[in-house]
């Protein structure tokens, strides 16, 4: 062998361990699990955003092991102004989105799962983009519960969600024509 057909073999095997290893670093570290008084929640997740994006999402699974409904509401994150609990609906056609006033109710025994194109954080007035690899802090507050701080670790856009192999639901759009908002 050449040494110039050596050096290329060596440059293709760098280029496919690369390859090999940007699936792991897309999806980044597995989110941790959080408890507060009887509430759990797993798999916290948020989306990057495009820059100049004024808000952004955030995911996850609630579930209240507890004998009595309790409420969520967003008291604060490090990226944003403002974050809040928020519904998307299509009526006419339209997807609208609204927060989700006196806060999400969670029922006793039962699982409430925010995710792309449904409930979801919204992390609103951006201080940065939230980028790929990195997470966003958010202060959940429960009404009996009480107050945890997560971290939800942001994946590409358009990524699955955790757990699903393909697709991830829809993508909440900054501009678009099909979505209305209410804050």
């Amino acid at each position: 062998m050449t040494e110039c057909v050596r050096e290329y073999v060596r440059y293709g095997l760098a280029v496919a361990l690369a390859l090999a290893a940007t699936p792991i670093a897309a999806v980044g570290a597995r989110a941790a699990d959080y408890d507060v008084g009887s509430i759990h929640i797993s798999e916290p997740w948020a989306r990057a955003t495009p820059k100049g994006a004024s808000s952004g999402a955030g995911y996850m699974a609630v579930t209240n092991n507890g004998t009595t409904s309790d409420r969520l509401t967003c008291t604060a994150s490090d990226a944003a102004g403002r974050c809040q609990v928020h519904t998307m609906s299509m009526e006419n056609g339209v997807m609208k989105m609204r927060q989700v006033d006196g806060g999400l109710e969670i029922k006793a025994g039962e699982t409430v799962t925010l995710k792309p194109g449904n409930l979801h954080i919204m992390f609103v007035d951006l201080k940065h983009p939230l980028e790929t690899g990195t997470a966003v802090e958010a202060t959940l507050q429960f009404e009996k519960a009480g107050t945890v701080k997560i971290e939800l670790p942001v994946v590409a856009i358009g990524a699955a969600a955790p757990g699903v192999t393909t697709g991830g639901g829809t993508m909440m759009m900054q501009g678009g024509g099909m979505m209305s908002t209410k804050h």
